[in-house]
């Protein structure tokens, strides 16, 4: 029978497997490094949501934590790489007599990689760990990317539209510049990262966190944030039809913001600040239902 010493061993192991601390771990749950600790000392256990959580993180299927899994003995050291499906495949598909090439870059430990340029990337992209990696200037359009970690990677000027973040956790990546018109962002994770002068036109962030992030001069046109952690972060230009709902906010601040039929429906919004705002009457009046405060804010006359 699985022990919490075992838990927390099989933790620490796929912890260090993947060269986070446990700093960084807790930050990526939104708990404290204590608690994991606590974890990895079997002194506790995480709950089956955090399981969940953990998993996608630690790039581990949710067996790796049962007691049937059993690591091979014959390959201590497997590399993802190693075992990564094919890069590029070939489909049944005839494109002008040739065949179309779609590309696969699944369950891949992409380190230090250069993909600048990158194109026609219609398929996938999940399970990988990447890291100081450059996709300046590429066309990943129609993406999906789930269960990823991305860390320090370079996507400025890139097409990211019409994609899928799913269950993954990106820090410290640069996003300057970037279309990510009409992509989902589900289950997903965003820490330090840096998305100035992003057109977010229609996107939609639900069930995860946001964090630290910049997004100075960027679009917000329809964008619409549901069940968000919005922690440190600065909303600044234009909001127009934008959409807020059941999200927590800690050290937010609107600054010279217009607010044009913008949505709030929240249980508290005490953790906004409003500096030399404006806002519509229909924005205004859902500011003022959900106890914000209104400080810092003037009426736009229509």
């Amino acid at each position: 029978m699985l022990t919490t010493m075992m838990i927390g061993n099989k933790i620490a192991e796929a912890r260090k497997k993947i060269n986070i601390s446990q700093a960084e771990l807790a930050q990526r749950l939104f708990i404290s490094s204590q608690a994991v600790g606590k974890w990895e000392r079997g002194e506790s256990m995480p709950d089956i949501i955090t399981f969940n959580r953990l998993s996608e993180i630690l790039n581990v299927d949710l067996n790796y934590f049962s007691e049937s899994f059993r690591s091979s003995a014959s390959d201590p050291d497997r590399d993802w790489i190693a075992h990564a499906e094919p890069l590029v495949k070939q489909s049944d598909e005839m494109t002008s007599g040739k065949q179309k090439l779609s590309w696969n870059m699944s369950r891949g430990n992409w380190i230090d990689a250069d993909f600048s340029g990158l194109k026609n990337l219609y398929e996938k992209f999940s399970s990988s760990n990447m890291q100081r990696c450059l996709f300046i200037g590429s066309d990943l359009s129609g993406l999906l990317l789930k269960s990823n970690n991305v860390d320090r990677c370079d996507f400025s000027g890139s097409d990211i539209s019409s994609s899928h973040f799913q269950s993954s956790n990106l820090m410290n990546n640069l996003f300057k510049d970037c279309s990510l018109k009409e992509t989902e962002f589900s289950g997903s994770h965003f820490l330090s990262c840096d998305f100035s002068g992003t057109d977010f036109t229609g996107a939609v962030f639900k069930s995860g966190g946001f964090q630290n992030n910049t997004i100075s001069g960027a679009v917000l046109n329809r964008t619409s944030f549901n069940d968000m952690h919005i922690i440190d972060i600065i909303f600044d230009g234009t909001l127009e039809e934008c959409y807020f709902e059941n999200c927590s906010f800690k050290k937010v601040t609107f600054q010279n913001s217009t607010l044009i039929n913008t949505f709030f429906k929240n249980k508290s919004l005490k953790g906004i600040r409003f500096i030399d705002c404006q806002a519509d009457r229909m924005t205004y009046e859902f500011l003022k239902n959900g106890k914000a405060d209104l400080t810092g804010i003037t009426l736009l006359l229509r």
